[in-house]
């Protein structure tokens, strides 16, 4: 791969696993304004042709739900150090927003998503690849929070959609993924002390990349 200006790391791991904890202790440690987050759930495919009937009853937790190759297609012009304009997603009507986001290349971008190592293109891309790893009945009851709170679903289509869609895809796509992962951090976001290790290797690696500019 060609030399970059930015370090990519990869953070995936179950729905409700700890990844956003995980990601805002990174951003946290690093220092302000050094990291940017891509969030693969931003590019879900836009279906508005569909009734929202029929878009409640597509399966969101299948690789082919995201618009992938656009998220690679921003993560390269951001490690080139160009700003991209990202999609926003309405989860409540399953649509994209007419809204979008700036963002801006940073020393660190983070990309964060269940299913971010099943695209080798996408991998090929990431310096770091972090698994974040928790117990089946945390995530489920941490997803169903979410959903409820954050995305105005009812517990019983949060429990639906767990049931048909959720754990057989994390069984298929999400937990086989592991293997791709430099690192696996157990218990989720509360595990400090594999958190704290990588937030290490991270800032050894800006402090790399520190020298180098002031030798040039």
């Amino acid at each position: 791969m060609t030399e970059q200006r930015s370090y990519v790391i990869g953070v995936a791991g179950g729905s409700g696993s700890g990844k956003t904890t995980v990601i805002n202790k990174i951003s946290e440690k690093i220092g302000k304004g050094k990291a940017v987050i891509l969030q693969h759930d931003w590019y879900y495919k836009h279906n508005p042709h569909l009734s929202f009937e029929e878009r409640s009853g597509l399966n969101y937790d299948h690789p082919e739900a995201l618009e992938t190759t656009l998220l690679i297609s921003h993560l390269k012009e951001l490690m080139e150090g160009r700003p991209v304009t990202a999609p926003q997603y309405d989860f409540s009507n399953h649509l994209r927003k007419e809204e979008t986001q700036l963002i801006k290349a940073r020393e660190i971008i983070i990309v964060d998503g269940i299913l971010i190592f099943r695209d080798e293109n996408l991998r090929d891309l990431m310096d770091l690849k972090i698994y974040v790893d928790a117990d089946s009945d945390h995530r489920f009851i941490r997803r169903m929070e979410r959903d409820i709170t954050q995305r105005g679903r009812t517990r019983e289509s949060v429990v639906k959609q767990y049931l048909e869609t959720v754990k057989p895809m994390h069984d298929l796509f999400v937990e086989t993924s592991k293997r791709y992962a430099d690192i696996i951090i157990p218990h989720g976001g509360k595990n400090s002390v594999a958190i704290n290790l990588f937030i290490a290797k991270i800032k050894s690696v800006l402090a790399e990349k520190a020298t180098e500019r002031s030798q040039k």
